[in-house]
């Protein structure tokens, strides 16, 4: 499940809610927080009652991080969650204040999301023993706006098999590509790697991880490139992969939804149906190095081959009997290796001007 979020320190202007509508086309989570410091947490029961009411009439899930000082200063109470399930929150992040007795009885009223970077066997077994429901409980990571202190990758992915293993529903967070989180402006990654990689790119490797159920953009949106490649994705099932010419006159041959093959190949995304229609001629191209994310069609010297569209996985050699045809772009380059046997992706031009 993918989610986004949407900060409480201005009010929600109409460019805002006509962003959040787009967004709810492909994501069915949202994330807020009311413990920011910069904020002013006088202003957050109203903004929270507009972002709870939206995400009720589109049937999303809410999740707050808060605090006991921020329920109070924004004019709630720790002890009457009812108010706050009222408005549409349908969730609640608990800060380290909150103890486990606590949080085990919140479990009763809303999901609870604890802290899945720092919650601990000891943490378990508390919760076990103050009979907390433990349907009702989530693991969620922190995202990080200093740059350098974005997670480490095999350490997200040991601690969270081990949350799994607990029964854990698992979160992370991607950073966003438009209107990024002040006052660092560095993104809101869960993991360091990410920092910097395209929000799609960096949500499908955390869902094909394994151990990932939901992933949120930390940042406050997307750019429309971004979000058609979610929407895609969500929508109909395709990675689309966006690409720039090289000089070859098939560009046009090789643009479309294909599948890779189910016998998945180690070099090279094979599209499982381009040579077996009919094929025009493919005549041979000057031969050119095949670096990674080149898209080539194989040329009249490959007989039998003819038509056949593939997606380099790594840097091979310049081929006389293979066509280089386009290039993908950098910034979807990681999907590649994401795209496993049998999925669907779409090769289309790139309209971001990159």
């Amino acid at each position: 499940m993918f989610g986004f979020s949407v900060f409480m320190n201005q009010d929600l202007t109409p460019d805002d809610l006509a962003q959040m509508e787009k967004m709810a086309i492909s994501f069915k989570g949202m994330f807020t927080s009311m413990h920011i410091p910069e904020d002013d947490r006088s202003k957050y029961r109203e903004r929270l009652a507009v972002i709870g009411g939206f995400a009720k009439t589109h049937h999303m899930s809410l999740m707050v991080d808060i605090s006991g000082h921020a329920l109070t200063d924004a004019g709630f109470s720790i002890d009457r969650l009812e108010e706050l399930a009222a408005i549409g929150v349908t969730g609640l992040r608990m800060d380290y204040a909150i103890d486990n007795q606590q949080i085990a009885r919140f479990s009763h009223q809303l999901r609870i999301a604890l802290n899945a970077s720092t919650l601990t066997e000891k943490d378990v077994q508390e919760l076990q023993d103050f009979g907390a429901d433990f349907t009702q409980l989530e693991a969620w990571h922190n995202y990080y706006p200093r740059p350098e202190t974005g997670l480490d990758e095999q350490w997200v992915l040991d601690k969270n098999r081990w949350l799994k293993d607990k029964g854990f529903y698992v979160q992370a967070f991607v950073p966003g590509d438009d209107r990024l989180r002040g006052p660092l402006y560095a993104g809101l990654p869960t993991l360091e790697e990410h920092r910097g990689i395209a929000p799609f790119a960096a949500a499908l490797a955390l869902q094909q991880s394994g151990t990932v159920d939901a992933v949120y953009i930390g940042d406050g949106g997307l750019t429309q490139q971004s979000l058609q490649q979610f929407n895609q994705y969500t929508q109909y099932d395709v990675v689309p992969l966006r690409v720039k010419e090289c000089g070859s006159a098939y560009l046009d041959d090789v643009l479309g939804v294909h599948q890779n093959r189910q016998d998945e190949a180690r070099d090279v995304l094979r599209s499982a149906e381009a040579r077996f229609g009919e094929v025009p001629l493919v005549k041979t191209e000057a031969p050119r190095e095949r670096p990674l994310g080149a898209v080539t069609i194989d040329n009249q010297a490959y007989a039998r081959y003819m038509g056949e569209i593939q997606v380099c996985k790594q840097p091979l050699p310049s081929d006389p009997r293979v066509n280089v045809a386009a290039q993908v772009i950098d910034a979807d380059l990681p999907l590649i290796q994401h795209i496993r046997a049998g999925m669907r992706f779409k090769i289309e031009r790139d309209d971001s001007n990159e």
